[in-house]
Formats: C-alpha cells, sequence, structure tokens
C-alpha cells in the first residue's frame, strides 16, 4: 500500500470517527422528533429550540458553579417542562384541527424561542465554561477520538437503550404505544391519553436538552439560534431512519453524520447542507417510510 492510499484511509477513519459524533448529536435530537410523531403524528419544528434552551441551561448552570453531573440532569429537566407547557399552551387547543395549522403553530413556537433568546441573551455567541480537561486518544498515526466525542456516542447509546426500555417494557411504555396506535380506543380503556403526551414531549425535549450540552461541552460556545440547523439535520435523520421508530431515529442520525464529514473532508463544506437536504429528497422519494420504516394502512 502507497503513502497516498494509506493516509486516504487515516483520513476516513478519522471522518468516520466525527461523524459518528456529529451524527449521535443529531440522534438525540430525532428522538424526539420520532417519540412526539410516534404518538401524535406531529412534526414538531420547535424541537430544534429545546436543544437551545438545554444548551443555555447547560451553560448558566455551570457557569454558576453547578458540577457537571447535576448540570446536565437539570438541562434535561428544564427543556423538558418547557415542552410540556408549550403542549399545553399552543399544541392541545389545535389537537383536532389537522396537521397544517398545528405545522404552522410549531413554526410560530419556533420562530418565538428564537428571537426571544436573542432579545433576552444576546444574539452574539457565548463560550461555554469549560468543565474538564479534554483528552485526546491515538489509534493511529494520524486518527484520534477525544474524551467528549466518546462521552458523546456513549450517552447517545445509553439514552437510545434506556428510551427502548421505556417504550418497550413499561407500563407508561405500554401506554404510549396504546395511544400511538388508537387514541380514542386508549381513552376508552382507561388510559389518560393528555398525560401520556404531555410525558412524550417532555421526555423528547429532554433528549434534546442533553444533546445541546454536549454540542456546548464539544463546541465550546453555544448561541441562542444554533437549534435552526441542527432541529432541520434532526429531522431529516428522523426521517432517514423511520420516523416514529426510536432506532431508527439513532440510525438516521448517525448516517447522515457520516455522510456530511465524508462529504466535508473529500469534497467541499459548502455542499454539506445541500447534500443532507437532498438525502431528504432523495429518501422521500424512494423509500418515505425510512430504512427502518414499514407501510402500514391507515385506520378508518
Amino acid at each position: 500500500m502507497s503513502e497516498d492510499q494509506l493516509y486516504f484511509f487515516y483520513d476516513l477513519f478519522q471522518y468516520l470517527i466525527n461523524g459518528i459524533c456529529q451524527g449521535s448529536i443529531y440522534a438525540l435530537i430525532a428522538l424526539g422528533y420520532t417519540m412526539v410523531y410516534g404518538i401524535i403524528k406531529l412534526i414538531n419544528f420547535a424541537h430544534g429550540e429545546f436543544y437551545m434552551i438545554g444548551a443555555f441551561t447547560g451553560y448558566f448552570c455551570i457557569r454558576g458553579g453547578i458540577p457537571l453531573y447535576f448540570a446536565f440532569p437539570i438541562a434535561m429537566l428544564v427543556p423538558g417542562i418547557i415542552a410540556v407547557l408549550i403542549e399545553k399552551i399552543a399544541y392541545k387547543p389545535i389537537r383536532h384541527a389537522g396537521r397544517i395549522p398545528a405545522l404552522i403553530t410549531a413554526l410560530g413556537v419556533s420562530f418565538f424561542f428564537q428571537y426571544f433568546g436573542q432579545n433576552v441573551l444576546g444574539a452574539d455567541p457565548k463560550a461555554f465554561p469549560e468543565v474538564y480537561e479534554e483528552t485526546i486518544y491515538n489509534l493511529g498515526e494520524a486518527v484520534s477520538i477525544s474524551s467528549t466525542q466518546i462521552i458523546i456516542i456513549v450517552t447517545t447509546l445509553v439514552l437510545m437503550l434506556f428510551l427502548r426500555w421505556l417504550v418497550m417494557s413499561t407500563k407508561v411504555g405500554k401506554a404510549m404505544r396504546a395511544t400511538s396506535f388508537n387514541k380514542d380506543a386508549s381513552e376508552l380503556m382507561g388510559i389518560d391519553t393528555d398525560k401520556i403526551i404531555s410525558f412524550t414531549f417532555f421526555i423528547g425535549a429532554s433528549m434534546a436538552g442533553a444533546a445541546g450540552v454536549l454540542v456546548g461541552i464539544y463546541y465550546n460556545t453555544v448561541e441562542p439560534m444554533m437549534g435552526l440547523i441542527p432541529g432541520l439535520k434532526a429531522f431529516i435523520a428522523a426521517v432517514l431512519g423511520g420516523i416514529g421508530i426510536i432506532p431508527g431515529a439513532v440510525l438516521g442520525g448517525l448516517v447522515l453524520g457520516v455522510v456530511e464529514n465524508l462529504v466535508v473532508g473529500f469534497w467541499e463544506s459548502t455542499y454539506r447542507d445541500a447534500v443532507s437536504f437532498g438525502i431528504l429528497i432523495l429518501i422521500l422519494l424512494v423509500k418515505p417510510t425510512g430504512i427502518l420504516g414499514t407501510k402500514t394502512k391507515e385506520k378508518v
């Protein structure tokens, strides 16, 4: 193997590692998309703002001297509570009005948080406080992985497994699946579907909040508009993997993250977003149900 070929593979492995890390962030946000859509068939385009709220919650907690092991759950809790309030105030009153009013409302909520954040927090990026000393692990002559990248990947896998267990093996999870299958029948069986929907919003926003803190640590910066593009990328990831399917959200996020980093590494960084949205168009044309999705008949 020539030296050029060797360094090509070094670069490839490095881009794969970076892509898996980036994809893990997309996956965490996409989990919230897929949870909410799975229950009430709502594409919550305000979901990326919970990622921003989680990042700023972690920023203020750590800046205030709260250790990371306390700041992290707080940064998951705060977006979750706000998401429940938004669901009660903005989404519940129009739950039976159709998907278009819900979509428009979601966009309105997203714009509200973006510009409210700019007015209150300022438009300039803020440096995220350093929480630990970064360690770089060399995996070869020109391949490395950082301690933060490992934390991001492991956290994503742990939270995905937790959600999978929650949905498939708990009483609440059974109620969530029943509500997803038939909300009216679930109510007749005694399930409080309003609480289930609120709980779903809470869990989904908590996942986004976790992603926000991890990104703040990883990139050392946060700003009020940071949820816009990652929120859209997470939506692409959810659709790619199969929206409504928990493992599909993670798979879609990882695939998207790897593809983006390969584009940046071997092509041009300016094409990264174009390729991502091109993937969305392609998957909708070729397999609208996503990689892990299956066709289902509409209930009448």
